[in-house]
């Protein structure tokens, strides 16, 4: 019952990770540390890695819990919620800022802790915030991106998808900043969606450049997940802080996504705010909230693994820290 249970749990927190990675707006990283087990998260991917012997037997039986989950979603998004994406912009731009807005305090009031008594900390916030933003000006122009088909595959459209597979997937891990915003960025949201609606569709003239985002994807776990987990044991408090400026810097993100649709829109502004889904995403947050206190096994609150000894980077666990 146990083992049935815990699955479940993970099956949801994958599932709803999806949803957020799989539209620009909200990372996965902003679910998993609402639902309360980011630090489990990103130690899992490095002891997947890096890890020896038990750590690595127990990364893997939770990542795959969580991936089964994570890939339902992802291929039910792509096939539904990416359309209803580029038709009602301004509508799940509004609920994506409720989200942010309402998720902001609570991640605030779990890491009192280390966030109280370091105003100093507040400079990292700030540069979060203008991290985001800055990405964000870098979008060049929106448009449909490129041809991502077997017969458009060369060596340079490969290196290129690689690199933005490796920041994508350092931003759908990191709370405040979505990897798919990136990908809208470097004009591979519309290309690599469609090619994944493609494949499920059994047209495998899309796979060979799924492979090669994979194949990123896993480098930029191999890379940078380990810089993260380490920034969470050592820096928390500052670490935190840069998270919570991010998520406020995605709200200026978030009202310049309707540019970089494959028909560009103006960017979102209070004619165009819509207060019910900015409420709606509220909801989101407290459906979350409400979710992670129905479900979670009480030996796995605040991040720890019951199968792994709990390490000094998870919640209600902390470092001393400067």
């Amino acid at each position: 019952m146990r083992k049935a249970k815990e699955l479940l749990i993970n099956f949801i927190r994958g599932f709803c990770m999806a949803l957020a990675d799989s539209v620009p707006g909200v990372s996965g990283g902003t679910v998993a540390f609402l639902l309360g087990f980011y630090d489990r998260f990103i130690g899992s991917l490095d002891d997947l890695f890096h890890g020896k012997g038990p750590a690595k037997v127990a990364a893997l039986s939770f990542l795959v819990k969580l991936a089964f989950g994570w890939i339902i979603g992802f291929g039910l998004s792509a096939a539904a919620l990416t359309s209803f994406f580029d038709s009602h912009i301004y509508e799940v731009s509004s609920l994506f800022m409720g989200f942010i807005v309402f998720a902001i305090p609570i991640v605030a009031l779990e890491e009192k802790r280390v966030l109280k008594g370091r105003a100093r900390n507040l400079a990292f916030a700030v540069l979060g915030a203008a991290l985001v933003v800055a990405v964000t000006l870098l979008n060049p122009t929106a448009g449909s991106g490129m041809s991502v088909a077997v017969e458009h595959l060369d060596a340079g459209l490969s290196v290129y998808v690689f690199f933005a597979a490796m920041v994508a997937i350092t931003a759908m891990v990191l709370p405040g900043i979505s990897g798919s915003t990136l990908l809208l960025i470097f004009g591979l949201y519309v290309p690599i969606m469609g090619a994944v609606r493609a494949v499920m569709g059994l047209d495998m003239a899309y796979l060979p450049i799924l492979l090669v985002f994979a194949a990123g994807v896993a480098a930029g776990v191999l890379v940078f997940v380990r810089l993260i987990r380490r920034c969470l044991e050592r820096f928390r408090s500052q670490t935190v802080y840069a998270i919570l400026g991010m998520m406020a810097g995605s709200l200026y993100s978030i009202t310049q996504g309707p540019l970089t649709l494959a028909v560009p829109q103006p960017a979102m502004e209070l004619a165009t705010f819509s207060p019910l889904f900015f409420a709606a995403g509220g909801l989101v947050v407290g459906g979350l909230q409400l979710m992670r206190r129905r479900l979670e096994d009480p030996a796995d609150a605040g991040g720890t693994a019951p199968e792994t000894k709990p390490s000094e980077c998870e919640p209600n666990r902390q470092p001393n820290l400067p």
